[in-house]
């Protein structure tokens, strides 16, 4: 196999899934760089003079800066933990919301625009009634990986990346979209209460909330997985 340079992106803390794809990563390419991060900060200095073959961002926490995608003389690719139809955040929380039957991850070229450049390829999975936000985002991540070591074994061969059909369906949902979701209202009817309880619970975070004369009272699930 042909030596590539890497740089790989992801999040710092412990995590089984980047710590699979960081493994698999170095042992195929052991001239890669490392670059872990936490949402807010921003984008290490050192990541800025790379030069290489491949940029891997798998659950990166930064908006990768155009001059690093540019720096990646074969290709800056993502692995998003959602469908195309989900771009941006909080992807599992909108899924839950909306009701979905079908969920997946992506793999596409990155591009300066988050969540846009072209799609390499899609895996999807079903989901079910009982999901939640939690179930539905672990299954994601294991279907993520599964990706990530498809399309990670083929820069390994020298093989062309996969060119899909597949579009984003809309501009990337925001952070400040997925805190007006957790929003509950007197006006809302139960049903859109349950719904939004639903799709914002998740373990370690605040759910859904009401404010009473300037006062926030938060939904919290004493029953949601550690």
């Amino acid at each position: 196999m042909e030596e590539r340079k890497i740089l790989f992106l992801s999040k710092r803390r412990e995590d089984f899934y980047v710590e699979r794809a960081l493994d698999f990563t170095r042992q195929l390419f052991p001239n890669t760089q490392v670059l872990l991060g936490l949402p807010r900060e921003p984008f290490p200095a050192e990541g800025l003079a790379w030069q290489g073959d491949y940029v891997i961002s798998y659950l990166c926490p930064w908006v990768v800066p155009a001059s690093v995608l540019e720096s990646a003389s074969q290709a800056a690719i993502n692995f998003h933990p959602a469908p195309p139809q989900y771009p941006g955040t909080g992807c599992t929380n909108f899924a839950i919301y909306h009701g979905v039957k079908e969920f997946g991850a992506t793999c596409h070229h990155m591009a300066s625009k988050v969540d846009s450049g072209k799609v390499i390829a899609v895996s999807r999975f079903a989901v079910f009634e009982e999901d939640t936000v939690y179930s539905l985002t672990q299954r994601c991540y294991g279907y993520m990986l599964a990706l990530f070591y498809n399309i990670v074994t083929k820069i390994a061969l020298g093989e062309a990346l996969p060119e899909s059909d597949e579009k984003w369906t809309r501009e990337p949902y925001r952070l400040k979209d997925l805190n007006e979701l957790k929003r509950i209202t007197p006006d809302m009817t139960e049903d859109e209460i349950q719904r939004r309880i639903k799709a914002v619970t998740y373990p370690g975070y605040p759910g859904a909330y009401v404010e009473i004369a300037g006062e926030r009272f938060t939904h919290t699930d004493k029953n949601a997985p550690k």
